[in-house]
């Protein structure tokens, strides 16, 4: 995968349930024609992606929730590929030509991954058909795993945003059924800008933080293992003494930032 994802460790599948699936077929034809995807990505397309499945429609009347005004349904997208990796901007595309929020599965080899990004209606959209009516965040992926691999009940939820809510927040971060966190591994870096982040005191006692908020600390995280590992690649092209300790008092102001960050998901994760 492309950098840009965000890997979280992971042996999260779910077992979606019988009566919502939906198991069509979608011509990239059609994902062309309602995404405006451009020439080198539909080569992209073409390179990458076998065949797109629309494999599940998680609906009020096949999960018996009801919708809410950001979540009408979700759809599971099942995407066989080619080869081992595929270009963020293929699941965009799918993502911008699909107006629900979607949950991907990859597949390859036999073997089985989750990708998503959280998707929300923007607050003020052009029309109704208006691609950018949608506003998405950073995608997250857990590990290849065998195809094979036992898959969970869908989690317990009260509407259709609390079921999107419980399905993304241990692809987010990595949490097993019970709550737990897995033993943790540097992810991948993202791409998104470096930017300070601090919960209020009031979310952080109480570790009722939204989804965005969660994703925004996971992302600073991200971000500031980005910029730890930029300042240690400075520091190991450096000579100069007096350089290099001025790098090396940047870099620990780094790690102790990074560590703040990772004991603040921490705390929030605990409650």
């Amino acid at each position: 995968m492309t950098s840009s994802f965000i890997p979280q460790p992971s042996a999260l599948l779910f077992a979606w349930p019988k009566q919502a699936a939906f198991g069509r077929v979608v011509p990239k034809s059609k994902i062309y024609e309602h995404a405006a995807v451009s020439a080198a990505l539909k080569e992209r397309f073409v390179l990458q992606v076998e065949q797109i499945n629309w494999a599940y429609k998680l609906a009020p009347e096949t999960v018996n929730l009801p919708a809410t005004p950001a979540v009408a349904e979700i759809q599971v997208f099942r995407l066989n590929l080619k080869g081992a990796s595929l270009d963020q901007d293929v699941l965009k595309a799918i993502d911008r030509a699909i107006p629900f929020s979607l949950i991907f599965e990859l597949v390859q080899g036999g073997r089985i991954k989750l990708v998503a990004a959280y998707k929300r209606p923007a607050q003020n959209p052009k029309s109704a058909a208006d691609s950018s009516r949608w506003v998405m965040g950073s995608y997250f992926e857990t590990d290849w795993q065998p195809e094979t691999s036992p898959r969970q009940q869908l989690p317990v939820a009260l509407d259709m945003a609390g079921l999107y809510e419980q399905l993304l927040s241990p692809l987010i971060f990595g949490k097993d059924e019970g709550g737990g966190l897995r033993d943790e591994k540097t992810p991948h870096l993202s791409d998104v800008t470096a930017a300070p982040y601090m919960v209020g005191a009031q979310g952080l006692q109480t570790g009722r933080l939204t989804l965005e908020q969660r994703i925004e600390l996971a992302e600073a995280i991200a971000s500031q293992q980005k910029q730890v590992e930029r300042i240690k690649t400075r520091l190991g092209r450096e000579k100069q003494f007096n350089k290099r300790v001025a790098i090396n008092a940047e870099l620990r102001d780094a790690k102790q930032e990074l560590q703040r960050l990772i004991q603040q998901q921490a705390a929030t994760q605990s409650h």
